[in-house]
């Protein structure tokens, strides 16, 4: 079998999602070696381009680069409508993979389709306008086309599966859940001795849906109980955003509070985040809206006891590893915030369990998932 993989439109810190570009990457890497494993029993092809050809070449698969610019958006719509159908003519694709969700206009090859998450019809229904409203409406009905014709869609969660079922019925037959694998955490030197005082860590950023503003809400009410029983709190350190203008209206944080919050913004080198991550006292992760949720997960690997809204998706991948709390109830995120600060016994048996659950979501097994849907092969 000749598996194609359009990995053409992806370029690393381009587009609103690093997640599809970092999972594409694992799956290429996977399945080529996989591939390999086997004595190469199927061709797997990887459409690329001359920006992204490091991480999507691997031994057990072709790379092949596109002589094309994927930052141009015309050349970048052109593509995905109608261009990639002829790579997988020439290349006489058995299927073809999109990793992105969206199929080409009137394919009637096999093909397979990931679906990340519905998160535009979510800005549609709670946040309209924010958007701009004629490219959110292209991307909806583009994602509800591809969904209504794919011959295999591919989600990363069971809610994700049950929002594509509710936008598409009957589409279910053609729906596999196949959970993101979380990649091994690169080396890096935690700080032996603390340069901050204790703090809390928490991960955003100024989309909406990411929620920001609850985030502040919620330590704002952490700090009026702190001052009501008599505690010390905690700094915060929220990365993702470079200060809290903008976020902060109707948090009613104090003088002292806003001093104790820092901001360093988005960080490009993974190790800080990690090192930064892994001194926390506990990790916030207040999302209204996810298709997966890696935050949480990456918290667990570094053993940072984990605070986590109870939306969307984020129940079956923290499951009882963390603390689920209602993002939009801040007298409850303050309260757990309380007990991790003062319960260490709680602190270890979270970090415990966290470290039980990212097993659920190696590599290894995601490879069998995905090569038994697209090669249906166990």
């Amino acid at each position: 079998m000749r598996l194609v993989i359009d990995a053409f439109k992806l370029v690393k810190g381009a587009g609103k999602s690093i997640g599809i570009y970092n999972l594409t990457r694992s799956l290429t890497e996977y399945l080529s070696a996989e591939n390999k494993r086997r004595g190469c029993p199927h061709e797997i092809i990887v459409l690329g381009n001359s920006y992204n050809r490091r991480d999507m070449s691997w031994e057990g698969s072709t790379f092949v680069p596109i002589d094309k610019n994927p930052l141009d958006r015309a050349t970048f719509t052109y593509w995905e409508l109608f261009g990639v159908k002829k790579y997988a003519r020439q290349y006489h694709a058995d299927r073809i993979l999109f990793p992105r969700g969206y199929r080409p206009f009137v394919y009637s090859g096999k093909d397979a389709i990931i679906i990340h998450d519905l998160i535009p019809f979510w800005y549609d229904e709670h946040v309209p306008g924010y958007l701009n409203r004629v490219e959110n409406a292209y991307i909806m009905n583009r994602l509800k086309a591809s969904i209504r014709h794919a011959d295999k869609i591919i989600t990363i969660s069971d809610f994700s599966k049950q929002e594509i079922e509710a936008l598409v019925p009957g589409s279910g037959a053609r729906i596999t859940r196949i959970w993101n694998g979380i990649n091994d955490m690169p080396p890096f030197e935690r700080e032996k001795t603390p340069t901050r005082p204790p703090y809390l860590a928490a991960v955003t950023t100024k989309m909406p849906h990411k929620n920001a503003a609850g985030i502040l809400k919620a330590y704002a009410a952490y700090d009026a109980l702190c001052r009501e029983r008599g505690i010390t709190p905690l700094e915060l350190w929220i990365i993702g955003i470079p200060d809290i203008a903008g976020f902060d209206e109707g948090a009613d944080l104090s003088p002292a509070a806003r001093a104790r919050i820092h901001c360093p913004g988005y960080l490009p080198e993974y190790a800080d985040l990690c090192r930064l991550t892994a001194g926390a006292r506990a990790f916030l992760f207040l999302s209204l809206a996810e298709g997966f949720g890696f935050p949480p997960l990456e918290a667990m690997q570094l053993g940072t006891p984990v605070i986590c809204s109870s939306r969307t998706s984020l129940p079956e991948v923290v499951g009882d590893a963390g603390i689920l709390v209602d993002p939009e109830d801040v007298r409850a995120v303050a309260e757990a915030i309380l007990t991790l600060q003062g319960d260490d016994q709680k602190c270890r048996d979270l970090v415990q369990r966290g470290y039980e659950n990212v097993k659920r979501f190696t590599w290894d097994s995601r490879t069998r998932a995905y090569w038994k849907a697209l090669f249906g092969e166990d």
